[in-house]
């Protein structure tokens, strides 16, 4: 019996000092907590997309909390009235967040193009990608399993006919979507562009129509009319400088292929507009 009780009161009295111990721990070890840190990590999203260009939401909040970055607008997902709530918590001044969309450069769907093979593996684009390029025959096409899909926080991406869609209505701007797509399609872009090229292919005209009727051929028919000047070819591949952009159209109605396209891309932030 006077064992049984030796014993409680040690393992007791070996709990307390333990006790002690880490309470004193817990003062003498305690790292500063920046309550300004804490604060705009509280405004932020969580998305941790890293377009801030830091590594997540808690770098971008210590990064502003130290000085070490100024600019409170580089939260695009959580846009004007994230900025806002930051600019309140720092003392400065708001200003207007640039939104922008996801945009993927292919519309290579099964109306358009075809499949070289069957591929029976693992439900990932990058593995498809590592087996001679996908299914598809167009090297450079959307692989339409979905990795861009399983990654978007706003379930803003589907795939249809073989190939990703996005609603830039429900997009943030993350640009998660675009690190995850293995044949770089897609592109975060502001969403005040009314039109992209929805083709990716480098190869000659003749090549490219051989595997999809709506890949870009070069034909330089935007180029050439183009009133500013907006648009050049990259190697056999259409590309529009948003800069210079005027929104008028002209290659969207000149493009024999369709692959420019005109449209609305507003993202989830101006929806209500």
């Amino acid at each position: 019996m006077n064992g049984i009780v030796l014993a409680i009161v040690s393992v007791t009295v070996i709990g307390l000092i333990c006790a002690v111990v880490l309470a004193i721990a817990s003062k003498v070890m305690a790292v500063p907590v920046n309550e300004k840190e804490s604060q705009i990590r509280e405004c932020l999203p969580g998305a941790n997309c890293g377009a801030c260009g830091y590594a997540g939401c808690d770098g971008y909040a210590a990064a502003l909390a130290s000085g070490e970055e100024t600019k409170t607008t580089k939260c695009i997902p959580g846009s004007d009235s994230t900025a806002a709530q930051i600019a309140a918590v720092l003392g400065v001044e708001a200003e207007d967040v640039v939104e922008q969309v996801a945009v993927i450069h292919c519309k290579g769907d099964c109306d358009v193009t075809r499949d070289k093979m069957n591929y029976q593996g693992i439900d990932s684009c990058k593995a498809a990608n590592l087996f001679y390029g996908g299914t598809g025959s167009c090297a450079y096409g959307c692989l339409g399993i979905g990795d861009c899909v399983k990654v978007c926080p706003q379930d803003a991406i589907c795939i249809e006919k073989g190939i990703a869609h996005i609603d830039v209505r429900k997009c943030i701007g993350c640009g998660l979507c675009a690190k995850a797509c293995p044949k770089h399609l897609i592109t975060v872009e502001d969403d005040t562009i009314t039109c992209q090229v929805t083709c990716s292919n480098h190869d000659k005209g003749a090549l490219t129509r051989k595997v999809c009727t709506h890949g870009c051929i070069g034909c330089q028919k935007c180029v050439k009319n183009c009133p500013v000047e907006a648009i050049s070819m990259d190697n056999n591949l259409a590309k529009i400088d948003y800069s210079k952009c005027i929104h008028c159209g002209t290659c969207d109605d000149l493009c024999p292929t369709g692959c420019i396209m005109e449209a609305d891309f507003r993202g989830a932030w101006n929806k209500a507009e």
